[in-house]
C-alpha cells in the first residue's frame, strides 16, 4: 500500500493484522482527538475499533487507519485500508445472531455516511464520515 507521509492533518496509522490492532486503534485516535481539542471521542472510538476488527478478521495484510477532514464539509472521517479484496456489508438484523452487527451501528450512527472503495493497487479503504464535532 502507499501512503502519504503522516502529518498533523492527516494523521496516519500502519498496523501489524493482529487482535491488538483494534486497541491501538482507538488510542491513536484519543490521542488525535485530543490534540485536535476534540474531547468527546467516544463515537470515533467505536467506529474505529469496528473498521479496524473487520480489516484484522476479514481483510489481509497491514491495516492502515487515516484521519482526514472531508474537504466539502471539514467532518472527521475515518478510513481504514488493508489488502483484502472482500467487501463489508450489513447484515439484515438477526435477532438470534451472536455477531454481526458492527456495521449496521457504523451505518446508524453516522446516517449511512459511510462505504467501500477499491484501492488501485488491490484492496480497499472501508471510510465513515463522523457527524459535526
Amino acid at each position: 500500500m502507499t501512503a502519504t507521509a503522516p502529518s498533523p492533518e492527516n494523521p496516519i496509522l500502519v498496523l501489524d493484522p493482529t487482535a491488538t490492532a483494534p486497541r491501538l486503534a482507538r488510542e491513536f485516535l484519543a490521542k488525535c482527538f485530543a490534540d485536535w481539542g476534540i474531547t468527546d471521542d467516544h463515537l470515533g472510538r467505536l467506529i474505529v475499533c469496528e473498521l479496524v476488527t473487520n480489516a484484522y478478521r476479514h481483510g489481509e495484510g497491514p491495516i492502515v487507519v487515516r484521519l482526514p477532514r472531508d474537504a466539502q464539509d471539514g467532518h472527521l472521517v475515518i478510513e481504514v485500508w488493508d489488502a483484502g479484496e472482500g467487501r463489508p456489508a450489513v447484515r439484515p438484523q438477526n435477532a438470534t445472531a451472536i455477531s454481526g452487527r458492527g456495521l449496521q451501528l457504523v451505518a446508524e450512527y453516522v446516517d449511512n455516511c459511510w462505504g467501500v472503495r477499491p484501492l488501485v493497487e488491490g484492496g480497499k479503504v472501508v471510510w465513515a464520515k463522523l457527524p459535526a464535532t
